[in-house]
């Protein structure tokens, strides 16, 4: 029983210093990272600051990257919400944010596709 509990007590130790099993240090290092960011960087250069977006997640797209930056839940999950977008057009950053990516949206909401919703069929 000695040995499991100081097996456990080594494997915490290990994991709390680990950043990618770690959410609040890679939070953290995203966070501070993002104070390096300005309008007009290419997105090589965001790449250099930030490293790599999320990009396993549906909501990432080509030029609109996320990164984490809030645990809401220990789940193992990563949610929209617990992240921040970077916006991108032609190749540059022109925003970051949620607000940014909100007031964006507004004002983009005429170029952005539209989902056409389907009839029921029954003439209506």
């Amino acid at each position: 029983m000695k040995r499991f509990c100081l097996f456990a007590l080594l494997a915490l130790v290990f994991c709390t210093g680990c950043e990618s099993l770690n959410p609040y240090k890679v939070a953290e290092r995203n966070i501070n990272n993002a104070k390096q960011l300005r309008v007009g960087m290419t997105k090589a250069e965001v790449l250099e600051i930030m490293g790599e977006p999320l990009t396993e997640e549906s909501f990432n797209k080509p030029d609109l990257w996320y990164y984490y930056f809030d645990c809401n839940w220990l789940d193992g999950l990563i949610t929209e919400e617990e992240c921040f977008p970077l916006v991108f057009k032609d190749d540059k950053l022109i925003g970051w944010g949620n607000r940014f990516y909100a007031n964006w949206r507004l004002e983009n909401r005429d170029r952005i596709p539209q989902v056409e919703i389907p009839t029921t069929g029954d003439g209506e």
